[in-house]
C-alpha cells in the first residue's frame, strides 16, 4: 500500500512560546490531562481538563499521545512519554523524547479519526530519516523551512496543496525539541526512553488489531519502526544498550510495567523466593554493568525483575549525577578481591587497570 502524507492540524498555530522554552507547553498539557496519575484517561475528560486551563489539546492528542478505543470509549493511554512527564521536571531530555515521539508517528485510533490520523506525521518521519539523517548526517544547521517545504512538495506522497505553514512549524519544532542534540552516538537517557515508548506503541498497535507482539520480536519491531533511523546516529554502544534495555522492557512486563499489581504477580512467578515489594512510589535508575553510562528509568516495583536480567538499580537522585569512574573502580576492586579469595594474586591494581583503559 502506497503511503499518503496528510499534515492535518499541523498547519495550525501552536502558540507554544519561544524556542528556549522547549516543549514545556506539551509537558504541562500532559500533566494537566492525566491529572498526575499513570492511568488511561477518557479522551473527552482529557480535553475538558486541558480546556479548563485555557490550553490547546489538538496537537498533543493528534501528534504526540496515544489514543485507543476501549468498550466504545476513546481513551488517551498512559505510556512512557506520559511516565516521563509525570515523574520528572521539565528538561531537555523530555523535549528530545517528545520530538522523537512526534516523528515515530504512531498515535493509535479514536472513533472519529480518519485512517491516516493513526500515523499523522509520516512526512516528518521521512524528512528526518531520509534528509536529515542520510543526507545531512544529523547536522541540524542544514535544516531550514525552505528545505522542508521543497522536500514535501517534491514528494508525490504529500497530499496537501501547500507546505509552507507545515514547514515553518516543523522547523520551529526542531528548535523547541533540540534536534541539534540528537547528534550523539551515546545512549542517553532520552534515547532509552524513546526505545521504551517505541515498544509501547508497537505493542498497542498490534493489540488494536487483535494481535500480540511476542517478546522475541521486540528487537525486530524496533528495526521495522525506524527507531534507529530517527533517534540520532547509530553506534555499537547504542546497539548494545538497545539489546540490554529490550531485555529490561520484557522482564518488567512490557506495557504492564506501570501496573503495580501486574508487576507484583509477575515477580511472584519469576522470583517466587523473593517476597520483598517496594512501597516507595518513586522510579529508580536502571543500568547494565556492561555500560554504566546508559542509564534509564523504570517504576520501582520493577527493580527486582531488573536484577534478574543483570541490571543494577539506583536511587533516582543518581540518574544524572552518577559517578561512573567510582562505579567502575568499585567493581574492579570487588573482582580483584574475589580473585585473591581464590588464591590468585593479580599483577595490577584497580587503579592501574583503569589507567590502561583510559589511555587505550
Amino acid at each position: 500500500m502506497v503511503e499518503e502524507w496528510y499534515p492535518g492540524s499541523f498547519t495550525k498555530n501552536f502558540s507554544w512560546g519561544p524556542a528556549e522554552k522547549g516543549l514545556r507547553e506539551l509537558y504541562d498539557v500532559i500533566r494537566v490531562g492525566f491529572a498526575g496519575t499513570m492511568q488511561n484517561v477518557p479522551r473527552e475528560e482529557f480535553r475538558a481538563r486541558v480546556s479548563a486551563k485555557n490550553r490547546s489539546d489538538y496537537i498533543p492528542l493528534n501528534f504526540f499521545l496515544y489514543n485507543k478505543t476501549i468498550s466504545s470509549t476513546d481513551f488517551v493511554i498512559a505510556d512512557e512519554l506520559v511516565f516521563q512527564a509525570l515523574n520528572f521536571r521539565h528538561s531537555s531530555a523530555f523535549d528530545k523524547l517528545a520530538l522523537y515521539t512526534f516523528h515515530l508517528s504512531r498515535v493509535g485510533r479514536w472513533k472519529r479519526a480518519a485512517a491516516s490520523q493513526s500515523q499523522p506525521a509520516l512526512w516528518a518521519y521521512h524528512y528526518l530519516a531520509d534528509r536529515v539523517a542520510l543526507e545531512f548526517s544529523w547536522d541540524a544547521k542544514k535544516i531550514s523551512a525552505d528545505d522542508i517545504e521543497r522536500f514535501l512538495l517534491n514528494d508525490p506522497r504529500y497530499r496537501a496543496q501547500t507546505a509552507r505553514k507545515v514547514a515553518t512549524n516543523l522547523n520551529y519544532l526542531y528548535k523547541q525539541g533540540r534536534l541539534s542534540e540528537f547528534r550523539n552516538s551515546k545512549p542517553e537517557r532520552w534515547w532509552l526512553s524513546a526505545l521504551f515508548v517505541t515498544l509501547d506503541r508497537l505493542v498497542e498497535d498490534e493489540a488494536a488489531v487483535g494481535k500480540i507482539l511476542p517478546d522475541s520480536e521486540y528487537e525486530e519491531g524496533l528495526l521495522r519502526s525506524g527507531f534507529h533511523f530517527i533517534s540520532g546516529p547509530r553506534s555499537i554502544q547504542k546497539d548494545i544498550a538497545a539489546h540490554n534495555f529490550v531485555k529490561l522492557y520484557s522482564i518488567c512486563g512490557g506495557r504492564l510495567r506501570f501496573s503495580e499489581d501486574a508487576t507484583r504477580e509477575r515477580q511472584k512467578i519469576i522470583l517466587p523466593e523473593i517476597m520483598y515489594f517496594a512501597n516507595n512510589p518513586d522510579p529508580v535508575t536502571a543500568l547494565h554493568p556492561t555500560d554504566p553510562s546508559a542509564r534509564g528509568v523504570i517504576p520501582r516495583v520493577c527493580a527486582m525483575l531488573a536484577h534478574y536480567v543483570g541490571f543494577e538499580t539506583l536511587d533516582i537522585s543518581e540518574l544524572d549525577n552518577f559517578d561512573i569512574e567510582m562505579y567502575v573502580r568499585q567493581r574492579l576492586e570487588a573482582s580483584l578481591e574475589m580473585l585473591r579469595g581464590k588464591g590468585i594474586s593479580p599483577n595490577l591494581s584497580a587503579e592501574e587497570i583503569m589507567s590502561i583503559t583510559r589511555d587505550a
